[in-house]
């Protein structure tokens, strides 16, 4: 085991400098931060929609409804795309909330980073015990022809909660498509945490919620890509899981629910105050108010 060397690297991924970020305010609430190049583009580009004041960017003050919010942004973002300032398209919204729960507006998931906006995710971490007792942990070789990430390691599912809908739906849908997990698997499992991942990214800030179950698997049951995202499904001890950690193999979000797993299985044993001092940073209980952050 070597937790010094994962509270370390769990230090790196959730450390970031914040002084090159911007407040972004929509309809009079903070909701996002922007960089440095993207506060130039939105003040100076689209001046209607967006104006810089006292060291923070506002936006929509006069939309005052869903509808004409989402309306708006919609038009924007895509004007940022023929413009070629957003990459990875997918043509799918993700939601936007108030501080109190309450829907803002919907957006093109691609246009989230650039205006640090907070998304959500669900991870599945799928575990096997295996004849001697030893617990492994289904890990996911993302496709090599994936726009993000390609041929990194990610959970047995990991994917976006999709504006309209619930996290059990979304948790069914994307278990079924990146792993081939029958919902009767999936429609009882109770949430096992939820951490706020943060970080820097080409496109902005990456902004996140990750509510994140464990499915534990017979060794009959393998795991099987639907929609072809995933390359393979690896069964692996976790002490391979922790070296992939600490060797950068996992994606980001992967590799702190891959953390919290390990972290809520005793895998530290005494020495795992190291991992959840730093971990505790981000991690929520389950089930928590995400409009807490």
């Amino acid at each position: 085991m070597q937790v010094r060397a994962v509270a370390e690297a769990l230090k790196q991924m959730i450390e970031y400098d914040k002084t090159g970020f911007v407040p972004l305010y929509v309809a009079g609430e903070q909701l996002g931060y922007v960089n440095q190049q993207w506060l130039q583009r939105l003040h100076s580009d689209f001046p209607t929609l967006f104006h810089y004041e006292q060291g923070a960017l506002h936006a929509l003050r006069s939309a005052d409804d869903f509808a004409s919010r989402s309306q708006l942004l919609a038009a924007a973002a895509n004007a940022w795309r023929d413009a070629g300032w957003l990459n990875g398209w997918r043509n799918e919204k993700f939601m936007a909330y108030f501080q109190d729960g309450t829907p803002c507006f919907e957006m093109e998931r691609a246009a989230f980073r650039p205006l640090g906006l907070t998304s959500r995710a669900v991870h599945l971490n799928g575990l096997t015990r295996m004849p001697d007792g030893e617990i492994h942990m289904w890990i996911g070789k993302r496709s090599p022809f994936k726009d993000v990430a390609p041929n990194r390691l990610d959970n047995l599912m990991g994917g976006g909660i999709a504006a309209g809908e619930t996290l059990q739906i979304a948790l069914e849908r994307e278990g079924w498509e990146e792993a081939g997990i029958p919902a009767s698997k999936l429609e009882l499992l109770p949430p096992q945490s939820l951490l706020f991942a943060e970080r820097p990214v080409i496109r902005g800030l990456h902004r996140e919620w990750l509510h994140v179950f464990d499915v534990w698997l017979n060794q009959n049951e393998i795991p099987v890509n639907q929609d072809g995202e995933v390359e393979a499904h690896i069964l692996m001890p976790l002490a391979e899981v922790e070296q992939h950690i600490i060797n950068g193999q996992f994606m980001s979000d992967a590799a702190l629910v891959c953390i919290d797993c390990l972290s809520r299985l005793g895998y530290w044993q005494d020495d795992e105050l190291q991992v959840t001092e730093v971990l505790n940073h981000i991690r929520y209980p389950a089930g928590a108010d995400v409009a807490i952050r």
